[in-house]
């Protein structure tokens, strides 16, 4: 398992409230609509990151990571596994605290590197599943 609950617990509760949401767009037929609604919920700013760099749940939507003109905490990632390496190496670029694949997303290489960086690092849990266990 890749994060234990001492880390989840601590991305979720200490980790800071502006997340990331790397893949998030306004199809709500995605998981990652659903997550992010979820993660507002419990007082989590969403900021969509997507090619289309769209408005999603009234948060304005960047492009990329390095387009987010303020400090970013978790970098929650909603893309397959072959890229979210490269995701995980900008949210270290970007310097959020910690880094967050969701369910399906394993990069064992990534993992190693982002925590070499000193971040937090959560694959294959979803936080919409997460924290309302917190609470």
């Amino acid at each position: 398992m890749y994060g234990d609950d001492a880390t989840v617990r601590k991305i979720l509760t200490e980790s800071g409230d502006t997340w990331a949401v790397v893949g998030l767009s306004s199809n709500r037929q995605r998981a990652a609509y659903g997550v992010a609604q979820v993660l507002q919920r419990f007082g989590k700013r969403v900021v969509p990151v997507h090619p289309k760099a769209q408005t999603v749940h009234g948060e304005q939507g960047y492009a990329s990571l390095a387009d987010i003109p303020f400090d970013v905490d978790v970098v929650d990632v909603f893309v397959n596994s072959d890229l979210a390496g490269a995701v995980a190496d900008e949210a270290v670029a970007k310097g959020a605290k910690a880094v967050w694949f969701q369910l399906g997303v394993v990069d064992e290489e990534a993992y190693a590197r982002t925590r070499a960086a000193g971040m937090d690092m959560v694959m294959d849990r979803c936080p919409a599943i997460e924290i309302p266990r917190l609470a």
